[in-house]
């Protein structure tokens, strides 16, 4: 998030790249057909490309490794939204505060949650509340609201009746069951004092905060919850932005004096925390314990994710303006800092970038999750591709994704098959953080909708809705099934202006979706991976920690098989270690699996 002008990166090489590659290539790939047994993994080498030219030698460089299930041909449905929020009872605007004296943290807010917190079927929705930040929070301060969701036919607010009054300058917000009681707990980052919500299971929540040890006065953004040692409870990243109090603000101007928001560069960053859970209703903070420390950074988003294929958590952080960070577990829930090493520290030009969101998600259906980051004008929200033992690699011109980002200021992302295809979709939330500049497409942007289509991404937006011409100043972006229709709904929260409720309406929308319950691992089931095989056509899906913006989604698994598709094949590792396989799982469907017992399965162990 980049406060002062900049001129724009230099990417004439992407684009040359990019064009060697399409025209100087050959970008077919030989099936590889392996046979196992159930339990069982089978290791197969990466496919070999022609070389053609000097700058294709680089791009196949990176790209040699992918071994992407071949492409298919499916008959593609329209993906399609449309807006239900005022319709439903859902009426919130998140209020920034803004007077004009461009405080830093009146750009950052607007996060979200869904979360079943009564476990009555339906995914309710947690909003969190701005106010006026040069003011402590118990004078007379907005509050946060908790909406009820009746069925997907409506929502009421019962945050009161709930036991939560949340005045605090709110920024995000993530649920999870970090006690393993089946009923899922909040957590409410702030500036100032952030806050952790138990859920008591009679439909009221309890501030535990103490309990906790959270610390007060400091800015916190995104969270993450995850089960990072694997013993079967979730531990939770907390991403600190930089040291900033908005009720004594440090003085910045512009070049003609007037108040400007500081640039990142001009605050101290802030240390990011990690608590370990204890499993006892406690948490101990450890982060530099863990080795989860970098210099310099100032954390907008985070994901825990197995990003190396060894069935450990890793955890990749978004900071602003400097390197990103990618902690590597190495097995003992101790970290090394690898994101250099692995190639996700900077863009293919060699430059941090100004990091806000994250969406995570198998793109190319390699097996392999890839990383895409949200960022500033006239920089491009870049894709990482991860080619597995090589580490990262930015494609991003490569699948035509430069270009169409570079106007946008983009802060909220997911990467889901909307349309149940079997290829993801990207939705990204636009807005600028100065009403005062006029760059890019000015301070309100529209938000923006991409589809792959096994080569590229396609910009899908102007056929998806009304909703995707509406000017806002975009933050948060959730995603849940609100109505269990089948498909996966949004909530957009922009800053200023009423929340979206997107409901899809995709045609022909065929998936399985997935509510997994652990016993041995935690209860959520975070981290467990999906892999699901149709024919010569597999697929692979994990329920990460966190990930989006300041925001947490409904936690289900969704796979899309397209038309056609009527059985498939699961197999189930789950964050224990345990795997387990189900045959001819019908397609489409929503579908719970509970974790077995070991002795139920005999099950092959994870390192």
């Amino acid at each position: 998030m980049r406060f002062s002008q900049y001129s724009p990166p230099r990417f004439g090489r992407l684009i040359l790249i990019a064009v060697l590659w399409q025209l100087g290539c050959d970008r077919s790939r030989p099936k590889e057909s392996s046979q196992s047994e159930p339990n069982s993994t089978t290791a197969v080498s990466p496919a070999k490309s022609q070389r053609k030219s000097v700058f294709a030698e680089l791009a196949l460089s990176q790209a040699s490794a992918k071994s992407a299930s071949p492409p298919i041909a499916i008959t593609r449905t329209r993906v399609a939204f449309e807006d239900v929020a005022q319709e439903r009872g859902v009426e919130f605007t998140y209020q920034n505060g803004a007077i004009g004296n461009q405080l830093m943290v009146e750009a950052t807010g607007g996060g979200c949650s869904w979360l079943d917190y009564d476990r009555d079927g339906w995914p309710d929705l947690y909003l969190v509340q701005g106010g006026d930040p040069t003011k402590p929070e118990n004078a007379g301060q907005p509050v946060d609201v908790l909406y009820r969701n009746h069925e997907g036919t409506s929502f009421e607010n019962i945050a009161p009746a709930a036991g939560i009054h949340e005045q605090g300058y709110g920024q995000g917000s993530s649920a999870a069951d970090f006690d393993n009681d089946g009923f899922p707990d909040l957590l409410v980052t702030n500036v100032g004092q952030s806050r952790l919500y138990h859920n008591q299971g009679d439909g009221t929540f309890c501030d535990v905060t103490d309990d906790i040890a959270l610390p007060d006065k400091l800015w916190c953004s995104s969270s993450a919850w995850g089960d990072v040692d694997r013993d079967g409870d979730l531990d939770l990243y907390v991403c600190r932005y930089c040291h900033y109090d908005p009720q004594h603000p440090k003085p910045c101007r512009d070049t003609a004096g007037n108040p400007a928001t500081c640039h990142p560069n001009q605050v101290d960053p802030e240390p990011d925390e990690f608590y370990l859970n204890l499993g006892d209703g406690r948490f101990q903070g450890c982060a530099r314990e863990r080795g989860l420390f970098g210099e310099d950074n100032r954390a907008l988003g985070v994901v825990i994710a197995d990003l190396n294929n060894d069935r450990w958590p890793d955890i990749y952080v978004c900071n602003d303006t400097t390197s990103n960070f990618l902690f590597v577990n190495d097995g003992r829930a101790k970290f090394s800092e690898e994101a250099v090493l692995r190639g996700c520290a900077v863009n293919v030009e060699g430059l941090p970038q100004a990091s806000m969101g994250i969406a995570c998600g198998d793109f190319d259906r390699n097996g392999w999750l890839d990383l895409y980051l949200t960022h500033f004008t006239n920089e491009w929200n870049t894709l990482y591709a991860n080619l597995g033992p090589q580490g990262f690699a930015d494609q991003t011109a490569l699948v035509n994704l430069v270009v169409p980002t570079l106007p946008m200021l983009a802060f909220g992302t997911t990467m889901r098959d909307f349309n149940a295809d079997g290829w993801q979709e990207l939705y990204v939330a636009n807005g600028h953080i100065n009403s005062r500049r006029e760059e890019g497409t000015g301070y309100e942007q529209p938000p923006q909708l991409f589809s792959f289509n096994g080569r590229t991404w396609d910009e899908i937006g102007f056929d998806a809705g009304p909703f995707f011409i509406r000017r806002q100043v975009g933050r948060g972006v959730a995603v849940a099934d609100m109505d269990r229709d089948g498909r996966l709904d949004l909530v957009v929260v922009p800053q200023n202006s009423p929340i979206a409720l997107l409901r899809n309406t995709s045609e022909g929308s065929r998936a399985l979706l997935l509510d997994l319950v652990g016993r041995a691992s935690n209860r959520q089931a975070i981290g467990a991976r999906v892999t699901a095989t149709s024919g010569s056509v597999t697929q692979m899906v994990e329920l990460v920690g966190g990930a989006g913006y300041c925001s947490s989604d409904e936690p289900v698994l969704s796979l899309g098989f397209g038309l056609g598709v009527e059985r498939v094949d699961l197999r189930i590792d789950w964050p224990s270690g345990l795997i387990q396989t189900l045959t001819n799982v019908a397609v489409p469907q929503r579908k719970q699996i509970i974790e077995p017992f070991a002795a139920d399965i005999l099950p092959t162990r994870t390192p």
